[in-house]
Parts: structure tokens; C-alpha cells; sequence
């Protein structure tokens, strides 16, 4: 009896399916990712001024534009962002202490939209552009912000699971008052 039900092709039809379903599952939420940490340690610009006014003269080194706290949002998240000038007039985004689960498709990405701990999925409603994919969940990192962001819009930075479309934490980013 047992020997007849295993030659059915109903049987070796279920379980291809449920293999089939289980491959999915897995390349769907990649659940290994809960327990691999990527640790990145890159060099962060140390910043000289807040901010600087005087247009006849160039600052010497690396000025802090905007910067704000991550909070936890689909998963704990902490850190600090910082939106950052270099002396060439490029802009950074440098992350410092990054400490939030790994997971499928994370990507870095600046937003119009204000933080709130109990709205993971608004980061993609309005203005938003993708820095590049999330170099690592723990450790410090830094992201070339395109010269064609505008940075008057930009009001917070996401750590955006583009598979599942939440974001594991986000921090609002504070302008910093000029200096004379």
C-alpha cells in the first residue's frame, strides 16, 4: 500500500510543490540574513565647521549641513546620519554606528518624508532617492549623495527593505544653522 501511494503522481506532485514553495520562501525572505551581521568600518569625514556662511573664503575642510538619530522602525535600528559638504562641494551621507538587522534588498535612501516609529511604509510616497544598497547592517559607512539631489527637499534618511517595501529604521535629518 505504502509502496503504491508513493508512485502516484499526485504524491510526486505535492512534493514538488511544496519543494517548489519552500525554494521560494526561502529566496523570498532570505531568513539566514537574521543571524549574518556585515560589519563595514569605513573612514568618516570628520567634520570641521557646522556650517559656513562666508562665500569669500573656503572652508577648510568637511561642513556638517544636516544630522539626525536613527530610531527603530520594523526592526531595531540605531546610529547616526549626517548629511556632510566636502571641500570640493560634493555631498556624503556618513553613517556612524549603524547597529540594525541584515536583511533581503537594503538599500540607503534619502527622503522627503518626517520619522515616525510606528510608520515604517511612507518612505517611498514622496520624494525619495536610493543611495545605493546597504553596505553592511553594523559599522560605520558613507554614500555619495548625487549632485542633482535636491537637498532642500530631503527632510530624513531610510534604511529601505525594497522587497518587502518597510523600512527597518530612519533617521530625520536636522538642518544645522550656518555660522559667521
Amino acid at each position: 500500500m505504502m509502496r503504491r501511494l508513493l508512485r502516484s503522481p499526485l504524491v510526486w506532485s505535492m512534493t514538488a510543490l511544496l519543494v517548489a514553495g519552500a525554494a521560494f520562501g526561502l529566496y523570498l525572505f532570505q531568513p539566514w540574513k537574521l543571524w549574518v551581521d556585515v560589519r563595514v568600518q569605513e573612514e568618516l569625514p570628520q567634520v570641521v565647521e557646522p556650517r559656513w556662511e562666508d562665500p569669500t573664503t573656503t572652508p577648510p575642510g568637511p561642513i556638517l549641513l544636516a544630522e539626525g538619530e536613527f530610531v527603530s522602525q520594523e526592526h531595531a535600528t540605531s546610529g547616526a546620519a549626517q548629511l556632510i559638504e566636502q571641500p570640493d562641494g560634493s555631498v556624503v551621507l556618513s553613517i556612524a554606528d549603524l547597529d540594525t538587522s541584515n536583511g533581503p534588498d537594503l538599500r540607503v535612501w534619502l527622503t522627503d518624508q518626517s520619522v515616525d516609529p510606528d510608520d515604517w511604509f511612507v518612505f517611498d510616497d514622496g520624494y525619495h532617492v536610493e543611495l545605493g544598497t546597504l553596505k553592511g547592517n553594523l559599522g560605520d559607512q558613507v554614500y555619495e549623495v548625487p549632485a542633482d539631489v535636491d537637498l532642500d527637499r530631503v527632510g530624513s534618511v531610510s534604511v529601505w527593505c525594497a522587497r518587502f517595501s518597510v523600512s527597518f529604521g530612519a533617521a530625520a535629518l536636522e538642518p544645522v544653522p550656518p555660522t559667521d
